[in-house]
């Protein structure tokens, strides 16, 4: 009886052993497995950062992570994070349907010599009044649009806002105006941008007049003198397509004619204007927040206003050493060209075909606005690839590549002060220098 008992006994113990073995491996098993597990989830997430961490380093991040990065680089003095010469290259909407060169081969509207104010809101951020312009009246601030930063004015009939100029009277006989705007179908209010020229009358008094550029895309001009009054229709007639996206604005004062274009159509012609205008502001009826009513805003990005014209160039014999330009701009951080470079670029080509012995080097420039060594190197890298693409996109419209040679400068040759948005715009150029 012992014998069984103590049989037994040994079996139990050693079932239970051996449970225990089981159980220590099973355990054994699973916390290797939770490792491995977490290892790889780890490595997982450490790559996904990676990438995310180098898409922001190429400063390639939409308009908002771009904005942060640029005012990182200003608190941090110190740093070397390249900079890619942003301020006159304009940054560029969300994808959406854009015109394409195609579209602006017929374009001739042509960007001024010299900028007299650029501002593209890369000072500022999301929520703020922009530092570079002044509140008339109603309110504003900035808000990002279809990934773009832009200046929503929010309140006020109407509202009015000016830029920050060390001058009265700043414009002159030829200037040029351009912008980007984002026109809202509110139904119930006429959701127009409204472009405002003050100008002095024969009595002396200072008045406004308006060019309106409304949410079907049409424009109309009001106030002058002798009640004048000026209009016409969007040439696509897309009145229910046209509101709900970005549209580039851009508007030529020459010898009192006024030229408005919209994309790659010049919409109104004013041969004669009755004013002199003298300065310029952006306005419109803007509510928000009222019973009843949907939102009307007025949105706007990308504003740039220069003095001066080259369109007197085109059908000339061409004496000068060199043709320095404004109007050429691209993508963001790019060596993208934007459609409505296309009115330079027509410039070009005319100016090579009606002298076939010509030929030209084409510069790329940049301005000094980042720190160090890395700043430096970037900045001259992105000139050369855009002084490359222009050549690229002038080859395509018919001129022997022969005839072009293409250069990059970088931040090496300024013509203008660094410290200032507009002595920056204007020390980012293409210049086209007779070989």
């Amino acid at each position: 009886m012992k014998k069984i008992i103590t049989l037994v006994v040994v079996v139990l113990t050693c079932t239970l052993a051996h449970g225990q073995i089981l159980n220590k491996v099973k355990n054994k098993v699973k916390e290797k497995v939770n490792q491995r597990i977490d290892r790889k989830t780890d490595e997982a997430i450490d790559k996904e950062l990676d990438k995310t961490e180098s898409t922001v380093d190429k400063g390639i991040n939409k308009v908002g992570s771009a904005v942060k990065g640029e005012k990182e680089k200003k608190t941090d003095e110190k740093a070397e994070a390249p900079d890619t010469d942003e301020e006159n290259n304009t940054i560029s909407p969300s994808p959406q349907a854009k015109p394409t060169y195609k579209a602006y081969q017929n374009y001739d509207f042509i960007a001024g010599d010299t900028i007299l104010f650029a501002d593209h809101f890369l000072d500022n951020e999301d929520g703020e009044f922009p530092s570079h312009w002044k509140l008339g009246q109603g309110q504003g601030v900035l808000n990002t649009v279809d990934g773009l930063l832009a200046f929503s004015l929010t309140e006020g009939n109407y509202a009015e806002v000016y830029p920050r100029m060390k001058t009265a009277d700043y414009l002159e006989k030829e200037f040029t105006l351009e912008f980007d705007y984002h026109p809202l179908n509110t139904g119930y209010i006429s959701n127009t941008l409204i472009v405002i020229f003050k100008y002095v009358r024969a009595d002396g008094q200072k008045l406004n007049a308006y060019i309106h550029f409304r949410h079907d895309g049409g424009i109309e001009a009001g106030n002058l003198p002798q009640s004048k009054q000026f209009s016409a229709k969007h040439p696509a007639d897309n009145k229910e397509s046209f509101p709900g996206k970005w549209h580039h604005a851009a508007l030529s004062y020459k010898n009192g004619q006024l030229k408005c274009y919209i994309d790659q159509y010049r919409v109104l012609t004013i041969p004669d204007l009755g004013i002199e205008p003298l300065e310029f502001g952006i306005g419109g009826r803007a509510y928000t927040g009222q019973t009843n009513l949907k939102d009307a805003l007025v949105i706007f990005s990308n504003v740039r206003a220069a003095k001066g014209s080259k369109a007197k160039t085109i059908g000339k014999k061409f004496t000068d050493s060199k043709i320095v330009t404004h109007g050429i701009t691209f993508d963001f951080g790019k060596a993208v060209i934007k459609p409505e470079s296309m009115g330079t670029l027509n410039m070009i080509v005319k100016i090579l075909n009606d002298n076939p012995e010509l030929q030209f080097e084409i510069g790329g420039h940049a301005s000094k606005t980042g720190t160090g060594a890395a700043a430096t190197a970037a900045n001259q890298k992105l000139s050369e690839q855009r002084a490359e693409a222009v050549r690229t996109q002038l080859t395509s419209l018919g001129i022997d590549a022969g005839r072009l040679t293409a250069k990059g400068y970088g931040e090496t040759q300024p013509i203008a002060d660094n410290a200032t948005p507009e002595g920056r715009a204007n020390n980012q150029r293409v210049e086209f220098t007779k070989l």
